[in-house]
This record gives C-alpha cells, sequence and structure tokens, in this order.
C-alpha cells in the first residue's frame, strides 16, 4: 500500500522468522510477497509468490488477480485466463473478474469472448466504462463498432 517493495519484503522475513510456518501466516506472507514483487516489477517472482499463496487460498480474490496480473506481464496469457475463469467459479458477482477476463481476451484476439465479458462487467457495474478509456488491453478492439457500441455511454 505503501509502494516500498524492498521494506515490505525486508519485514516480511523477518515476520517470517517469528512465526515460523503456520499455514494461515503463511499465505497471507506469500501473497504480500506477490504484491511486493509486482510493484517491483518482478512478475515472475510475483507470480511464483501469488501461485504459492494461491495454493491455499484458491478462493481469495486478490490472490487470484494479482496472479493473473503477473502471469499477463510474463507472457503467460493463457494461465492468467484460467485463474480468473476459476476466480469467477467463486466471484460471479464481482465486476472486474469479468472486466479482467475481458481485457485478457481482447489481448488474445477473442473479440467474442473478450465483448462478451465487457458487456456483462459494464452491465453490473457502469463505472468501469470509464477504465476502458485508458485500458491498453482494449487497444486491438478500439475501433471495432461492437465495442464501441457496448463501451459508449447510454
Amino acid at each position: 500500500m505503501l509502494e516500498m517493495p524492498e521494506q515490505a519484503l525486508r519485514e516480511l522475513r523477518v515476520v517470517e522468522a517469528r512465526v515460523g510456518s503456520d499455514d494461515m501466516l503463511y499465505t497471507s506472507i506469500a501473497r504480500l510477497r506477490g504484491e511486493a514483487y509486482r510493484l517491483q516489477r518482478d512478475y515472475a517472482e510475483g507470480a511464483r509468490q501469488f501461485l504459492a499463496a494461491q495454493s491455499d487460498a484458491p478462493e481469495d480474490l486478490e490472490i487470484s488477480i494479482g496472479l493473473a496480473w503477473c502471469l499477463k506481464r510474463t507472457d503467460r496469457l493463457e494461465e492468467a485466463i484460467d485463474v480468473m475463469m476459476s476466480a469467477y467459479q467463486f466471484h460471479d458477482d464481482e465486476p472486474i473478474v469479468l472486466y479482467n477476463l475481458a481485457c485478457y481476451f481482447a489481448l488474445a484476439s477473442d473479440k467474442v469472448q473478450s465483448l462478451s465479458w465487457l458487456g456483462r462487467a459494464i452491465r453490473m457495474e457502469g463505472s468501469l466504462r470509464d477504465l476502458v478509456v485508458d485500458e491498453t488491453d482494449f487497444d486491438g478492439l478500439r475501433h471495432d463498432a461492437d465495442f464501441q457500441l457496448i463501451v459508449r455511454d447510454r
């Protein structure tokens, strides 16, 4: 939260040394490490940490979003899509899950899937339309008439 990943990683090492192998804390520590590495733009290590955390908490939305985000940036787009599809199984009422799926399918050049997820996300949460403007994941669809119809403010 403070965007001080190096300090966070140092503190997490201290905490881990004190608590030992407490499974519940390990999941939290791995998630926080994933966030720290993501801030450092070490996406491969971030993905590794998020994967470790996810193995104990597959339903945790923050972990799934962080993991998919890192996977996307390490050219593992199909895995990112799989992670978000799994997240959807637990969180079908969370518009951000649908929005992220729309982004990843857009990057995978799957227009039909992308627009389907995007339309559903915007119907659930109209303010997501505002994110589309700056979202580079949709650059390949910007001039598509169907895309424009979905994102047009009604």
